[in-house]
């Protein structure tokens, strides 16, 4: 009997561009690398997107479903799509053995422990598995006092309560005490902004964001997070620009000063010097490099209910990153149009960037042809997009790199580019680590 080839059916983005056919594990990392899980999209909702995690990740092999829940919450630093990953793992029976060391690995806050456990009992409560119970266990003997006491909160799920059903097994006499502290009620409460803020003691707001910045308690993200509301309680503003100027922000990402800087504007001068700060140390690639921007209008979406970061931001914030990192380079926007914007630094950078155009549609087709035709000659080309083109992308010339910041279901951005998700420090690095091991 002859064999019947039967063409597969074209799939589309949401913009309606001819999408690719990728894996299963390809669709799993893509929804999975820039997902604030159950947090809306422009395109989709936030509990379509988990659906289709849960439903991916039994066609994903066990160790590689594994490895990107790791990913996810160490490179990434997300939080909860890599606990949904591992609450999946334990539903099939080829995943369920790698589920203790997953989860031991991804729980990296004590309040993530109890997190876990409302994922786990999302559709009702059933006994936890001997994996469930391992993980659990191992996570939870990684934190001190301080860590247990900080997120020991009044929830339907408490700490003592993941105590008792993980069945942990203290190290030794010290945590075999610590451990019946919490049980009691009885761990030191914390000295820290939360507590200060919260106590019931007569001392004003103001007087007591003072107290916490002339006494340093304050780290990078406390900082920079709670700027907006030392700005409404009027809080001396010699404290906030000397806490500014001090701030240790190695590791804190260029999105999270623009972020800041949106609402507390009056303070973007020392944000943008604390963000430069963080930068100096990035080792600078040679080369000449095209940035791609995708303005779109979608991109203005907030990346989740409570923030007012939005993919715009992302997006920015990695430009910002990447054109440090290459000195040599020509950037661009793109929606209707394809805009050529200066090769600015810090937030002139991202002025130059938002207010290049209107933000309207999505035609990364005729952008790339427009930077083609545009620059001759370049050792790489990175687009920052969503990925939900109006129009077909043609395979690209040369070394090029999709960076997509979104978890829609279908892209454009494979085939001949070398696709990365998410939107952390981790992709411009990948890239650099990329290129080093080829030119090896």
């Amino acid at each position: 009997m002859a064999k019947i080839n039967v063409a597969r059916q074209p799939i589309f983005t949401h913009e309606g561009a001819i999408a690719k056919h990728i894996s299963a594990e390809q669709q799993l990392r893509r929804s999975v690398m820039a997902c604030l899980l159950w947090e809306d999209e422009f395109y989709e909702s936030g509990q379509s997107i988990a659906a289709r995690i849960a439903e991916l990740v039994p066609k994903v092999e066990a160790q590689n479903v594994a490895k990107m829940a790791i990913e996810a919450r160490v490179a990434m630093k997300l939080r909860h799509a890599p606990l949904w990953l591992a609450r999946e793992m334990a539903r099939h029976a080829p995943h369920k053995q790698a589920v203790a060391e997953t989860l031991a690995c991804v729980i990296q806050r004590a309040d993530e422990l109890s997190e876990f456990l409302a994922m786990y009992w999302k559709d009702g409560k059933q006994p936890l598995s001997a994996q469930v119970k391992k993980g659990l266990a191992a996570a939870f003997g990684k934190f001190d006092e301080y860590q247990l006491a900080k997120y020991n909160r009044d929830n339907a799920i408490t700490l003592r309560d993941v105590l008792f059903l993980c069945h942990a097994k203290p190290k030794d006499a010290a945590q075999d005490a610590l451990w019946k502290r919490l049980i009691d009620g009885e761990l030191t409460v914390p000295d820290t902004w939360e507590v200060a803020l919260s106590a019931q003691d007569g001392v004003s707001k103001k007087e007591k964001w003072e107290r916490l910045l002339k006494e340093g308690r304050l780290g990078a993200m406390a900082l920079l997070r709670n700027l907006r509301n030392m700005k409404q309680e009027q809080v001396d503003n010699a404290l906030v620009v000397r806490a500014l100027r001090a701030i240790k922000a190695e590791k804190v990402l260029p999105f999270r000063f623009i972020a800041a800087a949106r609402y507390a504007p009056q303070w973007e001068q020392y944000l943008e010097d604390a963000m430069f700060k963080c930068l100096a140390a990035q080792e600078k690639a040679s080369g000449k490099t095209v940035l791609l921007i995708d303005v779109s209008g979608s991109m203005d979406a907030q990346i989740s209910a409570r923030s007012e970061m939005t993919r715009m931001d992302a997006a920015c914030g990695l430009a910002v990153l990447a054109r440090e990192i290459y000195p040599q380079v020509e950037i661009f926007t793109f929606s209707n149009q394809t805009t050529q914007v200066p090769a600015r630094r810090g937030f002139a950078l991202r002025d130059a960037v938002v207010n290049s155009q209107p933000h309207s549609g999505t035609y990364l087709g005729k952008a790339i042809q427009d930077v083609e035709h545009a620059v001759k000659q370049y050792d790489r080309l990175i687009v920052l997009t969503d990925e939900q083109s109006h129009d077909r992308v043609a395979e690209p010339k040369g070394r090029s790199y999709l960076i997509n910041v979104a978890s829609n279901k279908n892209g454009v951005g494979y085939g001949a580019w070398t696709h990365i998700d998410g939107w952390s420090e981790s992709v411009i690095t990948y890239i650099q680590e990329l290129e080093r091991f080829d030119s090896s």
